[in-house]
């Protein structure tokens, strides 16, 4: 089984990863998709985190009713900070029938090298990467056999903004699923 690996801290889940995650599970080989809920990103700043739990809960509640997609909370048991290669290592251990690749914004593919291990990631483990605005494709990776740039719809939305408006009082019910927005309103999260 191929799975796509869609790590963020989802902070809180929005319409655009649904839609990223979508077009790749329409238009890839993925047979699944994991959104795997980082508990800390070794190059974000922890504070600004809604509980692990709660983020968890928000993508669950986001992708209940849709095909293929799953919540994973696999690096909450592991070391933290999160590494990547050590997830993809466990998760290739636990799930040896699993072919898992990697699903990253053109954002995060320009920090990529300061990632631990990258070089192994990038050998080891296809890695689909979704345009995102203001971002462009390092010269060095965008002929790279085990990376495919996907032509999945620019989003220009992102969870500081939806975030942002929550603290300044605005409506962001139409950018989140509407179960995961009546559990973030109800929970006065980002308030």
């Amino acid at each position: 089984m191929e799975v796509g690996l869609y790590f963020g801290s989802f902070n809180p889940i929005h319409v655009g990863h649904l839609v990223i995650a979508n077009y790749l599970l329409d238009f890839s080989p993925m047979d699944e998709l994991w959104f795997v809920i980082s508990p800390q990103n070794p190059l974000k700043e922890k504070a600004s985190l809604l509980n692990d739990y709660q983020r968890l809960h928000l993508v669950e509640l986001a992708i209940e009713d849709i095909p293929h997609f799953r919540a994973s909370s696999i690096e909450f048991t592991l070391p933290q900070p999160s590494y990547t290669v050590n997830t993809l290592a466990h998760l290739s251990d636990k799930y040896p029938n699993h072919s898992f690749s990697l699903i990253m914004g053109g954002d995060n593919i320009q920090s990529f090298t300061k990632w631990k291990n990258y070089q192994r990631i990038l050998e080891e483990y296809k890695i689909y990467v979704y345009p995102r605005p203001g971002y462009d494709i390092p010269e060095e990776f965008k002929n790279h056999k085990n990376i495919s740039i996907v032509q999945a719809p620019l989003m220009e939305i992102s969870s500081s903004f939806i975030r942002n408006c929550i603290k300044e009082g605005k409506n962001v019910q139409g950018y989140m699923p509407q179960t995961a927005w009546k559990y973030l309103d109800e929970m006065n999260f980002y308030k």
